[in-house]
């Protein structure tokens, strides 16, 4: 819940959670949009149970979004996985850091696409990054505009484990998209954005939990597996 008179980078709300448990910490870390007066920021939490969190407030300044970190230390400092904007383009950056607050190595990790691509101008982490023994699976959302408005549809891309910001593969299609009535009509028509999933004990059976429309919550499962062997066939990234 927003906290904007002891948090005042909350004041307009908070919205799109992405929580990552930290084995080193012995935490969750719930990486969140706070909506400032001067736009959206990402902000981030620390927790042990869900009732107490401890705030550390705007880690990246606005406009960004779409943010979340990953479990553990990458060469001795976490990375955060997020998406700056300009009126251009939005793409996917990493950042490092030793404290969890002083962010830094800023990196592109992976480009917005331009012309008729399904993720032209406008791309964003939707749940956090998959660890697998073949890299960092990510599912991503890309946004496409048409004459009717905009289709907010699901992409997948793989990325080195020691140096997440190495794109691997990216697949040139989507591979999930709006559907069903209650994804294709809405508060915002035409949407599904994950922020969070859950694994089943076989380690491939994944629950995806996504926004539809602005309006519901859904749940749809697939395999680990499936989704990476997909990507065998999806060419190498120089990005």
């Amino acid at each position: 819940m927003a906290d904007p008179q002891n948090f005042p980078e909350e004041m307009w709300g908070v919205e799109d959670p992405r929580i990552t448990f930290v084995p080193e910490l012995k935490k969750y870390a719930i990486v969140y949009t706070a909506y400032t007066r001067q736009g959206p920021a990402v902000a981030l939490a620390l927790t042990e149970d869900f009732h107490q969190f401890q705030r550390m407030g705007v880690i990246m300044q606005p406009e960004d979004k779409d943010a979340a970190l990953l479990p553990f230390r990458i060469n001795g400092r976490w990375a955060l996985i997020h998406r700056p904007a300009n009126p251009l383009a939005a793409h996917i950056w990493i950042s490092y850091s030793s404290d969890l607050q002083h962010w830094g190595s800023h990196k592109l990790m992976l480009e917005a696409r331009l012309g008729g691509w399904w993720d032209a101008n406008k791309i964003g982490l939707a749940c956090p990054p998959i660890h697998t023994p073949e890299g960092w699976l990510v599912i991503y959302h890309g946004v496409r505009q048409n004459a009717a408005g905009s289709i907010y549809r699901l992409g997948l891309a793989l990325f080195d484990l020691n140096a997440p910001e190495i794109c691997l593969k990216r697949g040139d299609e989507w591979v999930f998209g709006p559907q069903e009535p209650y994804e294709q009509r809405g508060d915002v028509d035409q949407v599904v954005f994950p922020c969070g999933y859950t694994l089943e004990t076989n380690g491939d059976t994944i629950n995806l939990y996504y926004g539809a429309a602005d309006t519901s919550i859904a749940m749809a499962t697939g395999s680990v597996r499936a989704m990476l062997k997909w990507l065998q066939g999806a060419r190498l990234q120089n990005i």
